[in-house]
């Protein structure tokens, strides 16, 4: 699993280039993900990583950083 490709897809669905240096930032706490945001990047996960991510295992409070979301990709993978 490529960390920054995980941080990249990030900032590009945050439209913030922030969390591609602030790996432990709320991204929901700081307004920079929201539900339709959380749709497009399990979406864009899919498309870019190949990793299905069910809406039912996505927790805001387990995936809410993007180191977070990095280790819960990892273990989808």
């Amino acid at each position: 699993m490529n960390k920054e490709k995980v941080f990249q897809i990030l900032a590009d669905i945050c439209e913030d280039d922030v969390v591609l240096e602030e790996h432990d930032l709320d991204l929901f706490e700081e307004g920079l993900l929201d539900s339709f945001g959380t749709i497009n990047l399990l979406v864009a996960f899919e498309d870019q990583l190949d990793i299905n991510v069910p809406i039912t295992v996505f927790n805001r409070e387990e995936w809410n950083t993007p180191n977070n979301i990095a280790e819960k990709l990892a273990e989808l993978a």
